[in-house]
């Protein structure tokens, strides 16, 4: 197997769900895992693969979707750095529902299933762990469903927003970068393409946002999110 490199090892120490494996368990950890390089459009899985093991992304962003009876497709999670899937798969044993595709070129870690098992056994420190990390994402997706049936386009818009990590801080004001297709934010959110685009012009109106294609500044975070609470 292909040493992992420095970075990656460090990558994988600082993650929260390792945090409770000794030096020794880490050294498994790492034998297990592989560095995948995905480039933008690269299949990392298909609706009805069977997954073995952890992906975790490490660079770059993937998105996760389905496609309805008439070809179109559904976003239902955009997954950046420090964020995981396949767990479930493995757990459970059931196939992939989705198709996973890398959104931009993108850098992942694959930990093979025997080696994250072996470690759930031996430590219940990292049994937990999982339990907690499984129990948060659950949470959150119950979350989006809230939001999809309770909130507003433009509530669910700057909530995405607002949530995003920024490329950077200038001035007080947030820089955010949407993926080159406003669609699939449309989509990620349950929102018609035009639908979307209305409503990114009305709080750019409202001066509460600028936007220049795929680039968003928020002047003001607190006023955005007043704005969310009004």
């Amino acid at each position: 197997m292909t040493r992992l490199s420095q970075h990656t090892t460090d990558y994988l120490q600082r993650l929260p769900l390792f945090s409770a494996l000794d030096s020794d368990a880490m050294r498994r950890v790492f034998t297990g895992t592989t560095e995948i390089d995905a480039p933008r459009g690269t299949i990392l899985l298909r609706r009805g693969d069977h997954c073995c093991g952890i992906f975790e992304v490490a660079q770059g962003r993937v998105k996760l979707s389905l496609e309805t009876k008439r070809g179109e497709e559904k976003i239902m999670s955009l997954l950046g750095p420090r964020t995981r899937f396949g767990d479930i798969l493995l757990y459970t044993g059931e196939p992939c529902l989705v198709t996973i595709e890398a959104l931009v070129d993108s850098k992942l870690l694959y930990i093979a299933k025997e080696i994250i098992l072996k470690e759930i056994g031996a430590n219940p420190a990292f049994a937990q762990r999982i339990i907690e990390d499984l129990s948060r994402r659950l949470y959150q997706r119950t979350k989006e469903i809230e939001s999809y049936t309770l909130l507003s386009g433009t509530e669910r818009l700057i909530d995405y927003l607002l949530s995003e990590e920024p490329e950077s801080t200038v001035n007080g004001g947030r820089h955010v970068m949407l993926p080159e297709r406003k669609g699939i934010i449309a989509s990620r959110l349950n929102l018609t393409h035009e639908h979307f685009s209305r409503i990114l012009r009305d709080l750019a109106t409202r001066r509460l946002i600028q936007v220049n294609g795929a680039h968003v500044v928020i002047p003001d975070v607190a006023n955005l999110r007043s704005a969310r609470a009004t």
